[in-house]
């Protein structure tokens, strides 16, 4: 990705005089010197000077529209700036915006206050003007609310950096398909055009031979190297195969990462969709190989499900630097447990589950696949971590893109699964199993997801809000009275 900042701008007037305008600046600057040095903050935010007029807004926006390094605009109101001044820069303004609503001081100065420090502080006045101009043009953005100091405020502006790159870099998200979607199988369908007016992807099919003939080109020598780097890393689970017949069938997961990772890089694509059903001269299903690429942070999706193949590459940006990450993945809902008090649903897919969220050791097996008529596939397997997350899908509902969003508790296994072959990841979704699953269908969510330990509800809302979509938030206060009337309403609201 680019080396994205962003910038700050300060709004005022020349009212006050220049003695105020002085104040204003400095106080912007050290504000903006305070929340760099913060350490919280994912990207770095640039000072702009004072902003007083409608030539200097307007200027402002356009060169923001016009630096590839800036990801967005953060707005504040030091003062009274009359909002009709901001309505021309505001119109041609293209990147995500921010509203932050604070204040230099955190305390009234109780024993020295008097008008000259009323005129100088009017930022609970002056982001009321600023903020009204914004709603009456209809303009996303996001506002946060807080003193510049707190750690919670920063955090909250840290998340939406994170969101405005991923708004950013969602227009250059660019998806292989291998083949095409799973014969009859209606999620992993949509409407790629209009995917690539909402959120700028471009999804384009390729026959599985072009691609094929990358991973023939590979030379023996790399193979063999990237073999050597799977032994050192990774735990040989032969469970009594022949050792040299087990090396051969992962040679060709390493040919096959080697080769997909050539042509994605060559052509430009940051996601990866297969198929079973059509794998051409691959002697396996890809497996090992896509769990790496991932890994890398490529995006994927199962049976051509090229939506959350996309999702998962936006939420690996979105998440990328994140302190003490815990991980983004493909998954697919498998099976549930219903015994009272340990309800929670199965997540694991036929190979491909991005070991990035795994939990301990790693490591290699080669077992049979009823599906794609090939030689058994390798695979990493391990377990995933405990803690929160969030299980996103993004479904075409033929009129609209929805974004459901359900936030789950990832937990340990009540006891080992010796005899399944795959990773696997187990929670249970919030509120609970019976209202999670019931809302889940009630939206329309798919089979496959998108899941991040490392991205909050508050992130993706403010995503899919800046792409002009529909959200359902399924989480602890989720009622099925509640969800069914705000799909009502969400019917007649993104028509």
């Amino acid at each position: 990705m680019k080396n994205y900042k962003f910038w700050f701008a300060t709004g005022s007037q020349d009212l006050y005089g220049d003695q105020c305008l002085a104040k204003v600046a400095e106080h912007s600057r050290i504000i903006v010197e305070g929340i760099n040095k913060s350490g919280l903050l994912p990207y770095e935010v640039v000072w702009k000077p004072t902003l007083l007029t409608n030539e200097m807004i307007r200027g402002l926006f356009n060169e923001a529209n016009m630096d590839g390094e800036c990801a967005g605009v953060i707005t504040w109101m030091h003062t009274f700036s009359p909002a009709k001044s901001w309505i021309l820069g505001l119109q041609e303004y293209r990147k995500p915006l921010c509203h932050l609503h604070t204040q230099f001081n955190m305390e009234i100065p109780y024993d020295t206050i008097d008008m000259d420090f009323m005129n100088e502080n009017q930022s609970a006045h002056g982001d009321r003007e600023y903020g009204h101009i914004v709603t009456r043009m209809g303009i996303e953005r996001k506002v946060i609310m807080g003193h510049w100091s707190d750690e919670g405020t920063l955090k909250r502006l840290a998340g939406w950096m994170r969101t405005a790159v991923g708004i950013m870099e969602s227009s250059h998200i660019r998806v292989v398909r291998v083949a095409d979607n799973m014969r009859n199988v209606a999620v992993t369908e949509g409407d790629k055009v209009e995917a690539q007016i909402k959120f700028g992807w471009e999804i384009d099919a390729y026959p599985v031979n072009e691609i094929a003939e990358y991973v023939a080109d590979v030379s023996q020598g790399d193979i063999d190297a990237l073999v050597e780097e799977y032994y050192a890393k990774y735990r040989i689970l032969d469970e009594g195969r022949d050792a040299g017949e087990f090396r051969r069938h992962v040679a060709v997961q390493a040919g096959i990462e080697i080769g997909f990772e050539r042509f994605l890089k060559e052509k430009d694509y940051h996601a990866i969709v297969t198929h079973f059903g059509d794998l051409g001269s691959l002697k396996q299903l890809p497996g090992l190989a896509i769990q790496r690429l991932m890994e890398k942070g490529y995006g994927f999706g199962g049976e051509g499900d090229w939506k959350t193949a996309a999702m998962v590459r936006l939420m690996k940006i979105m998440a990328e630097g994140t302190k003490d990450a815990k991980g983004t993945s493909f998954l697919e809902d498998y099976t549930y447990n219903l015994v009272p008090g340990k309800e929670g649903i199965l997540q694991a897919h036929m190979l491909e589950v991005c070991p990035t969220i795994a939990e301990g050791p790693i490591g290699i097996k080669v077992c049979p696949l009823s599906m794609g008529d090939r030689e058994d596939p390798a695979r990493l397997v391990f377990t995933s971590k405990e803690g929160s997350g969030i299980a996103t899908s993004l479904i075409d509902l033929g009129t609209r893109f929805r974004l459901i969003i359900n936030e789950v508790e990832c937990k340990k296994v009540e006891k080992p699964m010796p005899k399944l072959p795959v990773a696997t990841c187990f929670w249970t979704p919030k509120p609970n199993l019976t209202v999670g699953a019931e809302s889940w269908i009630l939206a329309g969510g798919a089979h496959h997801t998108a899941f991040s330990y490392d991205l909050t509800t508050e992130q993706m809302v403010d995503w899919a809000d800046a792409m002009g979509i529909e959200t359902v938030v399924i989480d602890a206060d989720t009622t099925i009275r509640g969800l069914k009337n705000e799909m009502r309403w969400n019917a007649v609201a993104y028509r």
